[in-house]
């Protein structure tokens, strides 16, 4: 047997692959716990937590750089900077998400390319000097690795040391996973949120799992078939709650108009800032004789914001936890209010938003949904001095949008998507008629000042509504799309609402206020817990119509048979009674724990939650509704919508 020959050029080359290995894995390793720890408000716990959050990084670093040793000489060295490099991008990349959206990137998320040009303004607001130090070990690396290069020589590394290093990785992970079971049981199961699948597993096998699950969600079409449909069919009509009878046909006939406002929470309701009301004229409204304001209406939305918000609106279907379905789903079968309105009452339909028409995929989803026109940035006149972030500011937006309301036939459905009250907030102080807040803290502060802007704006649309005769013609339905202010402003928002922002607090802050006009109704202050999931069917039985027929996962908020559990895309709930947040149960009048004895009823209500958004994702990642068809519909055909045919 021969003895292996071993000369001094390969034992060097061993071990400055080696000692560069070693030292990548450990930068990556400390650097990716810096920032889970510090970036992220994961919620750690106990000791058990932190541990896991401290080592599950290292599995990774090792299982992913480990991928080098697979390859034989000097391409180690290339390749594991590669992986190092693209583990960064990974990495500050959900750090600058989880800044304003508190979550963390999807890759449905990522395929929404084209809202990129969009939002690049509000990114820009994210960055921070800071940020320089999430690619100084990469520089440092690729630095040391230049000085080394020409100096190697090429060999390979035994398999041995590979076998044994993947084998160490893997059972790093492994143990990983089954502590993080043992703590959070059903963790990959129950994965609603992703706050805890970072926490206990780390951000790179986050960025697996999230793959893993787009995969299976995509395959879901395929594999569906009529008999799910049936499934989610039995499923809402023994949960469908008949109309009130007091309330069942009072706006018969009439227009609709929605005014979906951007980033407005309800605890701006009533507020007052240096003195002043910051939103007069929606405070107004919730003493308006025939107006009904919902004080415990909540948003329900992910990811998609404003376009999940939308797609619950005219659906009563959930938006996804990963991505949105405007983007991912924009040719699936729907039963959306455009098309019910037009076949049982002979609505036209219409939406009004002063942005480009493919942003969220609006132009092709809402061919789906039904709408007869889509008056988007092109049939405006936009000015420069008129322009925000996100398309035309909302004064000239609602102004020029009358003659085109004006102009449609009646009874109308007709969609207004604001946009100046977003993030990143920016005002042009000319046209701010309120100081900013003084938190210290720029979004928070300047949050303020959009909302006034907002507010006047709403109330300019409602002149022109009372001016042109439609006001008393149509019901008005305002609600709030989404929050405004993320967790990650929990510090500077205890100054806004006096008192620390608890987990409980948070859940609270996800109240956006809903106001519902019907003419010729007393209307009223109304306590009911509702989303927004909730307001198609509410709208069908006011306009006379049954909502049996269809798939819906909300019910009418006026009906005595309501339900108020309110499930959050995260798996949490609130209801009238019982909150769960972030696995704990509180009493909701009172905001404490609830006591031992009534957990059971809450441990209900919480598969109650999990069973609502369950049921809804089959329904549209199987695209059910192509199976089922309720009595007198008849399926959207896409092919007659134009929506560049009103310029023309």
């Amino acid at each position: 047997m021969k003895t292996p020959i071993t000369n001094k050029n390969t034992t060097n080359f061993a071990n400055e692959f080696t000692f560069f290995f070693v030292m990548a894995v450990v930068l990556l390793w400390l650097k990716t716990y810096v920032v889970q720890l510090t970036q992220f408000n994961l919620g750690i716990e106990s000791f058990i937590q932190h541990i896991l959050l401290l080592v599950n990084p290292l599995g990774s670093s090792l299982l992913f750089l480990g991928l080098a040793l697979l390859f034989k000489g000097r391409k180690k060295f290339i390749i594991l900077m590669v992986i190092y490099f693209i583990m960064s991008i990974v990495l500050f990349a959900n750090a600058l998400y989880y800044r304003f959206f508190n979550d963390f990137i999807t890759i449905p998320t990522l395929m929404q390319t084209q809202n990129f040009g969009n939002v690049s303004s509000s990114a820009g607001t994210l960055l921070q000097p800071v940020d320089l130090l999430f690619f100084a070990d990469v520089v440092f690396l690729l630095g040391y690795l230049v000085l080394k290069f020409n100096r190697l020589e090429i060999n390979t590394v035994t398999s041995k040391r590979v076998k044994r290093l993947l084998v160490t990785a893997l059972l790093i992970s492994g143990v990983n996973l089954a502590i993080s079971e043992i703590d959070r049981p059903q963790l990959l199961k129950r994965g609603f949120d992703r706050n805890y699948i970072v926490k206990y597993l780390g951000v790179y096998n986050y960025t697996i799992y999230d793959a893993y699950q787009s995969t299976k969600a995509t395959a879901q079409r395929a594999l569906a078939s009529s008999d799910d449909a049936t499934e989610i069919e039995n499923y809402t009509r023994s949960n469908h709650a008949d109309p009130n009878p007091d309330y069942f046909g009072k706006g018969e006939g009439m227009n609709v108009i929605y005014v979906h406002m951007e980033s407005i929470q309800n605890f701006l309701i009533d507020y007052e800032l240096h003195g002043e009301e910051v939103t007069p004229f929606l405070n107004s409204l919730t003493n308006e004789e025939s107006t009904f304001y919902f004080d415990n209406f909540f948003h329900q939305t992910a990811q998609g914001k404003t376009a999940d918000a939308e797609y619950m609106v005219a659906n009563s279907i959930y938006g996804l936890s990963q991505g949105s379905a405007f983007t991912t789903k924009g040719l699936n079968t729907y039963h959306s209010a455009p098309a019910i309105l037009e076949q049982q009452q002979d609505y036209t339909s219409a939406v009004f938003h002063g942005n480009t028409g493919s942003f969220w995929n609006r132009d092709e989803i809402y061919k789906s949904f039904g709408y007869d026109h889509f008056y988007d940035d092109q049939y405006f006149d936009i000015e420069q001095e008129d322009l925000a972030d996100y398309g035309l500011m909302d004064k000239p937006f609602f102004k020029q949008s009358i003659p085109y309301l004006e102009s449609l036939p009646e009874p109308f459905y007709a969609n207004f998507i604001t946009v100046t009250h977003h993030f990143p907030f920016t005002m042009d102080q000319e046209e701010a008629t309120i100081g900013k807040h003084t938190t210290g803290d720029k979004t928070v502060d300047d949050y303020f000042q959009t909302a006034r802007y907002a507010d006047e704006a709403l109330e300019q649309f409602f002149h022109y509504l009372k001016e042109s005769g439609l006001y008393d013609e149509s019901i008005i339905v305002m609600y709030g799309d989404h929050y405004g202010i993320s967790k990650n402003h929990n510090a500077a928002m205890r100054e806004v609402i006096g008192k620390e922002v608890t987990p409980f607090e948070s859940a609270g802050l996800q109240r956006t206020p809903l106001f519902i006009r019907v003419p010729g109704m007393e209307g009223e202050v109304n306590h009911e817990f509702a989303g927004q999931i909730d307001l198609l069917p509410t709208l069908l039985h006011l306009l006379g119509i049954e909502s049996d027929e269809y798939l819906h996962f909300g019910t009418d908020i006026f009906s005595d048979e309501h339900d108020d559990i309110i499930p959050f895309r995260n798996g949490d709930f609130v209801s009238k009674d019982i909150s769960s947040v972030e696995g704990k149960f509180y009493d909701t009048s009172t905001g404490k724990l609830l006591p031992s004895d009534q957990r059971e009823k809450a441990v209900e209500m919480q598969k109650i939650a999990e069973q609502k958004l369950s049921l809804s994702d089959r329904v549209v990642n199987g695209d059910l509704l192509r199976f089922y068809t309720p009595d007198g519909f008849k399926e959207v055909d896409r092919t007659q919508y134009d929506y560049d045919a009103d310029l023309q």
